[in-house]
């Protein structure tokens, strides 16, 4: 998007209604996919006195891949407002990586703050119980009677070489 086609001057504003491509999401070793792949984002865009902008987006989207406990099929919507300032020759605090002379790359933008939206885990739902660590059977679909024998601590076998005589 041509921030400079906008023509705003300083202290003047614009909304922008868009539609973007959004590439999958690799999140934890996995890959995720946005469902629609497509979102409708919006983009506020304020004129800074001097050369800058004042941006801000927002846009939600459903998320899909496996769940990081169980790896059975996870959805969870993700709702996104980023903001970005760019303001040239005002450090690197002011100076957003997604404006490259007066061009807003708005999909790499709307990839990253659906990363950051992200919570920490992604689960298929909040009580999932994930996979059993010794046979690996799903243990939201296992029941109560769904329990393995201990295997032995080998650090006890020079016990058993004790004689009480």
């Amino acid at each position: 998007m041509d921030l400079s086609a906008l023509h705003l001057r300083p202290g003047e504003g614009r909304r922008i209604e868009l539609a973007v491509d959004v590439d999958d999401v690799s999140f934890g070793g996995q890959s995720y996919a946005l469902d629609p792949r497509t979102v409708d984002v919006v983009v506020d865009v304020s004129r800074m006195s001097g050369e800058g902008y004042a941006l801000r987006l927002r846009t939600h989207s459903s998320l899909r891949g496996p769940c990081m406990r169980c790896l059975d099929e996870a959805s969870l919507r993700v709702d996104v407002d980023a903001r970005e300032v760019e303001q040239p020759g005002g450090g690197e605090e002011l100076s957003s990586p997604y404006v490259t002379d007066d061009d807003l790359d708005v999909a790499a933008w709307t990839r990253d703050a659906f990363v950051l939206a992200l919570p920490q885990q992604v689960l298929c739902r909040a009580e999932c119980a994930g996979l059993c660590a010794v046979c690996g059977e799903n243990l939201n679909e296992a029941g109560p009677e769904h329990v393995h024998e201990r295997p032995r601590d080998p650090r006890w076998d020079k016990l058993s070489e004790l004689r009480f005589d």
